[in-house]
């Protein structure tokens, strides 16, 4: 039997394939991102893309909710600030905000999260989430704290 490795990760992930299979791997957490079926496609504290289906993630009028362009926004940008911050520190939003710019009623979506400042204290990323025809469908930018003086210490204060 072999044994899940403890969450969170204490090292560092820079391989996107590795990212991808280690928060996909069996008895691995629930997560928001994996409820919603996000799925990353490329991983570095510079750059990241991932991809969400609309089916799933609908508003009341059959469109996508802008809180999950949000949601894929922000998984995006904390798992690109935690990348810069290294392993077994973490990373929290404390900021976010959107611009929702057309409806999308079907497919998948991509976000692409584009760093705009990696620094000790904070990082900035904007987000464009593009429909399967490359339109945007929402723009957001967050700044999360890779608090790099802190390290992950589960159930500790």
């Amino acid at each position: 039997m072999t044994e899940t490795p403890a969450f969170p990760r204490q090292e560092p992930i820079t391989d996107p394939d590795e990212l991808a299979r280690w928060i996909s791997r069996p008895g691995a957490p629930e997560t928001l991102a994996a409820r919603m079926g996000i799925k990353l496609l490329e991983a570095s504290p510079h750059r990241l893309v991932g991809t969400m289906p609309v089916a799933g993630n609908k508003q009341l009028y059959g469109l996508l909710h802008g809180g999950a362009s949000v949601v894929l926004a922000e998984t995006l940008g904390s798992i690109g600030a935690a990348l810069h911050a290294g392993g077994g520190h973490i990373a929290l939003g404390v900021d976010i905000n959107a611009t929702h710019h057309r409806a999308v009623r079907g497919g998948i979506v991509t976000g692409v999260a584009t760093a705009l400042n990696l620094g000790p204290a904070t990082a900035s990323y904007d987000v464009a989430v593009l429909d399967e025809a490359g339109n945007r469908t929402c723009t957001a930018r967050i700044t999360v704290t890779p608090n790099t003086s802190q390290r992950m210490q589960r159930g500790k204060k």
